[in-house]
């Protein structure tokens, strides 16, 4: 409370020096002095404003600078990730293709051993027929000798 009770003193001395100033200024006229004090503060006025809008527009340049940045940024990460999908999209073709030579080799090779065990299974099925054929007529030909019909 005490920084208040001078506080306001301290403003009445301002303000008066400020009117004293125009006033002397202007001349003694107190309309000069209110038209001197507007221009003033009009002057003043235009000055701040006139360096906000510069502020602005360094923080609108600056913000076009980030964005473009940033803008690299992405652009950069994108074309990794494209170089990246490319990379692994040709191993994956390459591994594809890879595969398929083996499946068709190994069909080649199934196919052969297919052919292969049909040929042995064939020649063992002769060959057990031949053996039924030939038991056959050996037992025949026993039991016919056994009936006195044989040679």
């Amino acid at each position: 409370m005490a920084g208040r009770g001078r506080l306001v003193p301290a403003l009445g001395v301002v303000a008066v020096g400020t009117v004293g100033y125009y006033l002397y200024s202007a001349g003694g006229k107190p309309k000069v002095a209110e038209k001197q004090f507007e221009h003033d503060a009009a002057s003043a006025s235009a000055r701040v404003k006139g360096e906000l809008p510069g502020r602005g527009k360094e923080a609108k340049l600056q913000g076009e600078v980030w964005a473009k940045q940033a803008g690299a940024k992405l652009d950069h990460a994108v074309d990794d990730a494209k170089a990246t999908l490319h990379e692994t999209d040709a191993k994956l073709s390459a591994k594809m293709a890879e595969a398929d030579a083996k499946i068709d080799h190994l069909k080649a090779e199934g196919i052969q051993k297919a052919k292969e065990l049909r040929k042995d299974t064939d020649k063992k099925i002769d060959e057990f027929d031949t053996t039924v054929i030939r038991k056959t007529q050996e037992a025949k030909s026993g039991i016919a000798s056994w009936l006195g019909f044989g040679k």
